[in-house]
């Protein structure tokens, strides 16, 4: 495969830190110990705001509502009901199952069960989040989970939950919602503390405390996966936008110093225009430091001969946004040939930012190549598919003696036995 690096990344991301390892054990630790003290007590410490409890009343929500704009609000709705239409169209693509199988008597299917509870955890950064806020609910409540808990930590400018964040939480069908953030609150969701009941599942996206203790708790209880540093790869060719380029390059390092830009582009001429772009754009960009530390460490480009390698070394990458911007005529082909991703943006007027907000699919996603086999937050997510089989006397029957016979060879007496007992009954 004929690639050149243009530009290497030049940070090396750290593996396993045992520090924080042995930090969030013992936050996970408290928290299991001591309830909802450790929740308010380590709130206090981390994020500089005292509460007298985690949980968040219909009065504090009422006055999130009044404290946002009409123009946030309008926002929230538009984004939620796109989450909603196409969190529908998923779940009507998933179907349950009964049939009867060939042999007389058997019967053979799978039930879609919603867990019975689920955590969504919405980060705090330099801005509100409520888009990861409607991400996370909307899919759980068309799935259709019996209660779903929403947390953020809390706002020092606001004394709670940021307003925007709270009102996202509300018009998304949060059941409960909880002032709580960092490993403290998934602990909390996996072990219960105070009026923060156990859950089942804890999905969304946080800092490297929140995934460090949903590593930890994996097991007590379902998680969604293990979010890395955001990251994008741009598959272009010679018809490509250099501006366009350049700005959903910036757009994906302003996330965060560690984030991971990346374009793999045909075109020689395309690249060096880019690359001057970046340089242009970066200096007018308000998150210009954090922009500029994310590029120079770990922006890369890629020059590829055709777009067939291209392909190959995005497939090979496996990235959590993939945008394909060539010329339209090979759009859908090309798409087809795109087989690892978390999502995928095609055309020259398909930046990141759609899916990060308003198109209806889904931004939390896998990162670190986990798109080679793992999906994004989806209703899926959320429900358990449940075997079942009806056997008559006649299915059993007709079943036994290969039944018997896996019993006998694996050593397993008492399977036999099970079996034997019900076919030769007087």
């Amino acid at each position: 495969m004929a690639i050149s690096v243009i530009k290497q990344a030049v940070k090396k991301h750290s593996g396993k830190d045992t520090e924080l390892s042995e930090t969030v054990a013992a936050i996970i630790g408290r928290v299991r110990d001591e309830g909802e003290k450790a929740l308010l007590d380590l709130g206090e410490k981390f994020d500089r705001v005292p509460l007298g409890t985690v949980s968040v009343g219909r009065d504090a929500v009422a006055r999130a509502y009044r404290d946002v704009s009409e123009e946030t609000l309008k926002h929230l709705r538009f984004a939620v009901s796109r989450i909603r239409a196409f969190a529908k169209k998923q779940l009507e693509c998933i179907k349950p199952l009964h049939y009867k199988s060939s042999i007389p008597g058997v019967e053979l299917g799978h039930r879609l069960i919603p867990v019975d509870r689920c955590g969504c955890y919405v980060p705090a950064g330099r801005h509100p989040l409520p888009s990861s806020a409607l991400m996370s609910v909307t899919a759980a409540k068309i799935a259709g989970v019996g209660h779903v808990a929403a947390c953020s930590p809390p706002s020092p400018a606001h004394g709670g939950i940021d307003p925007a964040v709270l009102a996202a939480m509300d018009i998304a069908g949060a059941d409960a919602v909880y002032c709580m953030g960092g490993a403290q609150a998934v602990a909390a969701y996996a072990y219960g503390a105070g009026p923060v009941l156990k859950t089942d599942l804890i999905v969304g996206p946080g800092n490297r405390y929140v995934t460090e203790a949903k590593r930890q708790v994996s097991g007590d209880v379902g998680i969604d996966g293990l979010a890395g540093p955001s990251e994008v790869l741009i598959v272009a060719d010679e018809t490509a936008n250099p501006r366009f380029i350049a700005a959903d390059l910036l757009a994906q390092a302003e996330h965060d110093p560690d984030a991971r830009p990346a374009l793999v582009c045909t075109s020689a001429a395309v690249i060096g225009q880019v690359q001057k772009e970046v340089e242009k754009q970066l200096a007018n960009l308000p998150a210009q430091e954090t922009a500029a530390l994310s590029w120079d460490n770990n922006g890369t480009v890629y020059f590829a001969d055709t777009i067939g390698e291209a392909v190959s070394l995005a497939n090979e990458i496996a990235p959590e946004h993939l945008e394909l911007q060539v010329a339209p005529e090979k759009e859908r082909e090309t798409a087809g040939k795109l087989k690892h991703y978390g999502s995928l943006f095609v055309g020259h007027y398909a930046p990141v930012a759609f899916g990060d907000f308003v198109s209806g699919t889904n931004h939390i996603l896998p990162t670190m190549s986990t798109a080679r086999y793992s999906s994004g937050v989806w209703v899926g997510t959320f429900i358990k598919t449940a075997f079942h089989q009806y056997l008559s006397r006649e299915g059993c029957a007709a079943l036994a003696e290969s039944a018997m016979g896996f019993a006998e060879m694996e050593g397993l007496p008492a399977h036999r036995e099970s079996v034997r007992l019900r076919i030769e009954e007087e």
